[in-house]
């Protein structure tokens, strides 16, 4: 029993960095998917960049969801390729703990990096 409890240990030191980097590139990616304010163009007068201004931000908001839509798709897909032979689809945890799972899980199932994200992705959305 205390031989358990050590390794438990050991498995928490071991996987925070690894929930750092994940949190990390997750926070990276959220920022790359907004559109760089360069990208918008700009009228002559102040009413028509007013304009051309909020218009991408309505379609950027439908850009976003229809993105988020299909990471989540591609995530269960991956994840019914790959988990769903031994595992359910668990009730939503917090992303900490569905990281832990997920990187636990990678090293035993052999996912990719890719699959791994995209899974993480569906289990915390």
């Amino acid at each position: 029993m205390r031989r358990n409890a050590i390794l438990f240990c050991v498995l928490v030191l071991l996987i925070n960095p690894a929930i750092a980097t994940i949190a990390q590139e997750q926070a990276r990616s959220a920022n790359a998917t907004e559109p760089p304010a360069s990208s918008l163009s700009h009228g002559s007068d102040g009413a028509s960049a007013n304009a051309t201004a909020a218009a991408p931000s309505a379609s950027g908001e439908k850009e976003k969801a229809a993105m988020e839509s299909s990471l989540r798709i591609e995530g269960e897909k991956r994840f019914r390729t790959n988990c769903s032979r031994c595992h359910m689809a668990p009730h939503k945890f917090p992303p900490r703990v569905m990281a832990t799972a997920v990187r636990h899980m990678r090293v035993r199932a052999t996912l990719t990096d890719e699959d791994m994200r995209f899974i993480l992705y569906y289990l915390t959305r």
